[in-house]
């Protein structure tokens, strides 16, 4: 039996010594024939002269053990466990601290030790290596969770363990809290649900009385999406369906369950946008139509992104030294143009003139009159999904006075020959998300198809409420023009907001609208917007 400190036999890359016997002092052992435990002690006698010096000095670490697998049953990418959730480490991943009193019954080999097999919980891509503060301890991988939060937590609570990190801890493991509701029947006169319990899997759903429910939100939202599914379904059939209400047939349960998990992957995508903005607005997001979830390939920016290869440059060369913009020369007269803005912070400019605002560097503060886009939206707007086949659209939450600041139209900045190329993918596709910058040139395009903010989901018409401006304020390239989008008359609460994709900055539709030159060959997007003025096509 090996000694205390040391570990068990068997560890890979690790040999006995040959155990000797000492002899009395003054007393040589009896010469004999070599056999093979000789040969054997001899080897490890050469063997041991490069650890010999740092034996003397002071007893090394005992060697790790070999990472023992852990079976674990997560989805696409293992995480790691939580540090505070790790239970008492096993024979095999126990790594025991060194005594200076027990002598050292094994070193290691001097061959190459074979490539350890990776840890199951370890990622094979990507990842930070993180460094511990024993130097002798396995350094930790970081890496970007794939799964939700709910989902860690339903881990955690079926594995019995707690994890600060993602709030689960000993009083709240066994906590049960109504995510959802899943199905009805009625037994013996007493109604029951089938509840989905909050971080808890489905594999402990359980049928609930009426009486100890206490959501009524979760109960009105069960009735509600109970009935428009069956009048869907009268709408669809055009007969009379007898409801039974006994229980629910598994097409109703099924329908409700989806819609109670869109419900959910709404709201997180909700609450991912206002962390994400930067403006003073806030964004809601409602789906009453079908079943669509959250956009799965689209990315929430506040600003220009430069594709590589084209350099912005956000910093103004010179700046206003005014103490009141309205009447002293600031940035628009430098530039040769009036003030955009009125008292009450409207645009009084006609369209296809320039708006320069003021700049880091002006003196003004951020009062100033002349500061009403950099500020961002001040308006609650919702990303909603539309009734007439359109998709998701934009309506304000508040009513808008007319030419007022209502957005900014951001996405990834790319050269006019990449918006070409993927012009054609998008009109097979039946989208459009390209905007020209061709304020004075046409050398660069944004792209708001997979990057982009609020005005990524605002829908075409050709009778539209919004209007484009360019505008100027820290970069001051007439190439690179930020896009602003003003209302052109008095948007009441809960109306769409369009704006013409055909609109250019000058405030003139662009040619594409009307050539229908053989040349471009490209399909033709069916506009839906149906104002009287429609001209039929988005492109």
């Amino acid at each position: 039996m090996a000694a205390a400190g040391a570990e068990a036999p068997g560890g890979e890359g690790w040999r006995a010594a040959p155990r000797t016997v000492p002899c009395p002092p003054g007393k040589l052992p009896k010469p004999g024939k070599p056999g093979r435990n000789a040969r054997a002690g001899r080897r490890a006698t050469r063997r041991d002269i490069a650890f010999r010096a740092t034996d003397t000095a002071a007893p090394r670490r005992a060697p790790r053990a070999p990472p023992c697998p852990r079976p674990l049953t997560l989805l696409a990418a293992r995480p790691a466990r939580c540090p505070q959730s790790l239970p008492a480490p096993g024979p095999c991943e126990a790594r025991p601290a060194p005594s200076a009193a027990v002598p050292r019954t094994r070193r290691p080999s001097p061959r190459r030790r074979p490539a350890q097999k990776p840890h199951p919980s370890r990622p094979l891509f990507g990842g930070t290596r993180v460094a511990t503060a024993d130097p002798c301890a396995p350094r930790a991988w970081c890496v970007p969770c794939l799964v939700s939060l709910d989902t860690l937590q339903e881990l955690c609570r079926k594995e019995k363990l707690t994890c600060k990190s993602i709030g689960i801890t000993k009083r709240n493991l066994n906590n049960y809290e109504v995510e959802y509701l899943c199905d009805y029947k009625v037994v013996k006169d007493m109604e029951y649900y089938l509840v989905k319990w909050k971080g808890w899997p489905d594999s402990t759903n359980t049928w609930e009385p009426l009486q100890n429910l206490k959501c009524p939100l979760l109960l009105q939202q069960f009735s509600n999406d109970k009935h428009n599914y069956l009048s869907q379904v009268k709408k669809g059939k055009a007969i009379t369906l007898k409801e039974n209400h006994r229980a629910l047939k598994p097409a109703v349960a099924e329908y409700i369950v989806k819609k109670a998990k869109q419900r959910i992957a709404l709201q997180r995508w909700q609450d991912e946008l206002n962390r994400r903005k930067t403006h003073k607005g806030m964004i809601f997001v409602e789906n009453t139509v079908d079943l669509e979830g959250p956009p799965s390939d689209f990315y929430y920016i506040n600003e220009y992104k430069p594709a590589p290869g084209i350099s912005l440059v956000n910093e103004a060369t010179f700046g206003c030294s005014c103490t009141d913009c309205f009447f002293e020369k600031c940035c628009p007269a430098e530039a040769g143009v009036l003030l955009a803005y009125n008292k009450n912070q409207q645009i009084k400019i006609p369209p296809g003139t320039p708006i320069y605002e003021c700049n880091s560097r002006c003196q003004c503060g951020p009062d100033c009159p002349n500061r009403i886009v950099q500020k961002g939206t001040q308006y609650s707007l919702c990303i909603f999904r539309t009734s007439n086949g359109c998709g998701w659209g934009v309506k304000t939450l508040v009513k808008i006075k007319r030419m007022s600041f209502v957005m900014e139209y951001v996405g990834e900045v790319i050269t006019s020959e990449e918006a070409e190329r993927r012009g054609q993918l998008y009109d097979n596709k039946g989208i459009t998300y390209l905007f020209d910058l061709d304020y004075e040139s046409d050398e660069f395009t944004v792209d708001a198809a997979r990057y982009g903010n609020v005005s990524h989901f605002v829908n075409h018409s050709c009778d539209p409420n919004l209007q484009v401006f360019n505008v100027f304020i820290d970069n001051l390239d007439t190439r690179l023009p930020r896009i602003a989008l003003f209302s052109t008359r008095t948007i009441n609460a809960g109306e769409e907001l369009t704006f013409d994709y055909q609109m250019k900055g000058s405030g003139d539709v662009s040619s594409d609208s009307i050539d229908h030159s053989p040349a471009k060959k490209r399909a033709r997007t069916v506009c839906k917007c149906g104002a009287v003025t429609c001209r039929g096509y988005l492109n």
